[in-house]
C-alpha cells in the first residue's frame, strides 16, 4: 500500500518518509507516463524532464524502456514520444472491471434525464479527480467529460466532495500538497474549497459555481466504497440552463440521494 505521505505529495511524488519497498525507478517511469497528460501529447526527452524534474539521462532510459515495453511510441521525425496501446489496455482493464461504474449507471442515467444535467462519477490521481464515468441526456447538449478526464481538486465540485471527506489527517497532507504545487494563488483557491467544506457539513453536498469554469454550475458529493476508497458523484450543467438556486435548493440534494441508491447496492 502506498503511504499517505506519498501518495498526497502531488505531481512529484518524493515525500519525506521513505519505504524500503517502494521501488523508485518504477516511480519515475510512472511519472515519465504521468507528464503526457499535463500538456501536450507528444513530447520530447527534453520537454518530459521539465515536466517531471527527472534528470535528462535518466528520462531517456525511462522512455526506451517504455517504448520497449509497448507502453510510448517514438516518432523518428519528431523525435518525440506519445503514449501508446499498452496504456490504453490498463485503463481500459482498470474502468471495466470497476464494480460501482457498471452498477451505478442505469442510475445515473435517470438522474441525467430527470434533472437535464451531466453526471459523473470520478476517484482521485494525485492532485486531481479523473472521470471513470460520465452520462448525459438523451437530447442535450451539454459538456461530454470523457472517460479520464481531469479535473483540479481544489475548484471542481468533485475535488471538493472529495477533500470534505477525508479524515482530519489525510485532508491536511493533501492540502499541504495543494499549496505546494499552487504557491500564491493558494489562499484564494483554499478560501473556495474551505466554503464548500462548510457547505458540506451543513448539507451533505459541496458546489462549484463557475470556478472550475465560468460557464458551469456543479455540485458534488463523496461516495464511500466499502474498501476504504472515497469517489466523488457530480452532476454539471451550464449556468444559463442549472441556476445557483435551483441547484442548492433541489438537484444537489437529489444528487446526494442518488449517492446514498447507489452505496446502498453495496459497492
Amino acid at each position: 500500500m502506498v503511504d499517505k505521505v506519498r501518495q498526497a505529495s502531488g505531481d512529484k511524488p518524493d515525500g519525506p518518509v521513505k519505504d524500503r519497498k517502494f521501488v523508485e525507478a518504477l516511480a519515475r517511469g510512472l511519472d515519465v507516463l504521468r507528464a503526457f497528460g499535463q500538456g501536450s501529447a507528444i513530447l520530447g526527452n527534453q520537454e518530459i524532464s521539465r515536466l517531471t524534474g527527472l534528470p535528462k539521462a535518466t528520462v531517456t532510459r525511462m522512455t526506451y524502456t517504455l517504448t520497449q515495453l509497448g507502453y510510448l511510441s517514438y516518432s523518428p521525425q519528431l523525435e518525440k514520444y506519445q503514449l501508446n496501446s499498452g496504456v490504453l489496455a490498463l485503463g481500459y482493464a482498470y474502468v471495466s472491471n470497476l464494480r460501482i461504474r457498471q452498477l451505478a449507471k442505469p442510475y445515473m442515467d435517470e438522474f441525467a434525464r430527470r434533472t437535464n444535467s451531466s453526471v459523473g462519477l470520478t476517484c482521485r490521481d494525485r492532485l486531481h479527480m479523473i472521470y471513470v464515468e460520465n452520462r448525459l441526456p438523451p437530447d442535450a447538449s451539454l459538456l461530454r467529460m470523457e472517460v479520464g478526464l481531469k479535473l483540479p481538486m481544489a475548484t471542481s465540485a468533485a475535488g471538493r466532495a472529495y477533500c470534505a471527506a477525508l479524515a482530519e489527517e489525510d485532508r491536511n497532507h493533501l492540502l499541504d500538497a495543494l499549496a505546494n504545487k499552487h504557491g500564491k494563488d493558494w489562499p484564494a483557491l483554499k478560501r473556495g474549497l474551505d466554503r464548500a467544506m462548510r457547505e458540506y457539513r451543513e448539507h451533505g453536498f459541496c458546489l462549484s459555481l463557475g470556478e472550475w469554469d465560468r460557464n458551469i454550475n456543479a455540485a458534488a458529493v463523496p461516495i464511500f466504497l466499502d474498501d476504504g476508497t472515497i469517489m466523488a458523484l457530480s452532476c454539471s450543467a451550464p449556468s444559463y440552463q442549472l441556476s445557483e438556486q435551483e441547484l442548492r435548493k433541489s438537484v444537489a440534494h437529489q444528487l446526494a440521494m442518488l449517492a446514498s441508491d447507489i452505496k446502498s447496492l453495496g459497492v
